[in-house]
């Protein structure tokens, strides 16, 4: 039988329980639709996010949730297969964790979906990854600060990366990987070892980091920094041609100031439209856009 909503949530992290409180307090029936798969799931912290500092990021999810039912809202573990624009309202089919497949009718929904990290095919990177293989010096940059660091250059983010680490450490190697950079100079004379040799392993027992080895040889290091490129995760809406954009993280969806798609009935939070988003930026964006929603809707409402 066919549900029909207020709001359909789809991505249960950050930004999306942060959108079901905010939704469920303005007495709006909602669904959160959440296939388990956040971003920040390779960490084992968080950081920089008050009260939670330091803390796993599924308690702050959880606690998200908990508080979210409080006021009603609705949880359900599975994938989003298709959204789609019906008459005045949009059409979500689900395929549950429990192995169900059914279709609900919503006013709005909200993207919360995150993003999909693409990393370069370097052997031993993968599997460090958000260990000892990092994207971001101020969600880990205190845990291995004053260390031997480095960075392995893929894109202008990698510059802004070596930039921001001479704060945390004095032992801070840029890998090139054969390329110019404009900041390489910059660096050099800071005191950063460029080494332009092509990275082709990372070494180490487990998670850990031993060293970086490249064409030339191996370096001692203690933990890397790799700019990724996000892709979002929307192969379930692509019926909706969603306007994108590309910048230097990847790309995004594009969203107005009160988090609106280029589809009337769709907004997004989160690293889905805004790839640089730590866990309170996206929760912030979250909560703001289930407000704007929440004011679409009372609009529709009072117009009769």
């Amino acid at each position: 039988m066919t549900q029909h909503w207020d709001l359909i949530i789809i991505g249960g992290s950050a930004a999306g329980v942060a959108a079901a409180l905010t939704a469920g307090r303005c007495l709006r029936r909602t669904l959160v639709v959440d296939a388990g798969a956040p971003r920040n799931r390779f960490a084992a912290h968080m950081h920089n996010t008050v009260g939670f500092d330091g803390r796993a990021p599924e308690e702050f999810v959880n606690a998200g949730r908990a508080e979210a039912r409080g006021y009603g809202v609705e949880f359900v573990e599975g994938a989003v297969t298709r959204l789609r624009g019906g008459d005045g309202h949009m059409v979500v089919d689900i395929d549950t964790a429990a192995g169900a497949s059914n279709t609900h009718r919503a006013r709005r929904v909200l993207l919360a979906t995150g993003a999909v990290d693409e990393l370069p095919e370097i052997p031993g990177l993968r599997e460090r990854w958000g260990a000892t293989a990092l994207h971001c010096p101020y969600c880990h940059g205190y845990e291995v600060a004053h260390g031997r660091l480095g960075v392995i250059a893929t894109s202008p983010m990698s510059e802004h990366q070596g930039l921001l680490l001479t704060q945390w450490t004095r032992d801070l190697t840029f890998f090139t990987q054969g390329k110019e950079w404009g900041a390489t100079e910059r660096l050099r004379a800071h005191g950063v070892r460029i080494v332009e040799s092509p990275v082709v392993e990372l070494l180490g027992e487990a998670g850990a980091l031993a060293a970086v080895a490249t064409e030339d040889g191996e370096h001692p290091m203690d933990a890397v920094f790799v700019a990724s490129r996000m892709h979002p995760t929307l192969d379930f809406a692509q019926e909706l041609r969603l306007a994108t954009a590309q910048g230097p993280m990847g790309e995004f969806v594009e969203v107005d100031a009160a988090g609106r798609t280029s589809h009337p009935l769709v907004y997004a939070a989160g690293n889905v439209c805004h790839p640089g988003a730590t866990v309170p930026v996206a929760s912030a964006a979250g909560a703001q856009a289930a407000a704007a929603i929440n004011m679409a809707l009372v609009e529709e409402d009072v117009a009769g």
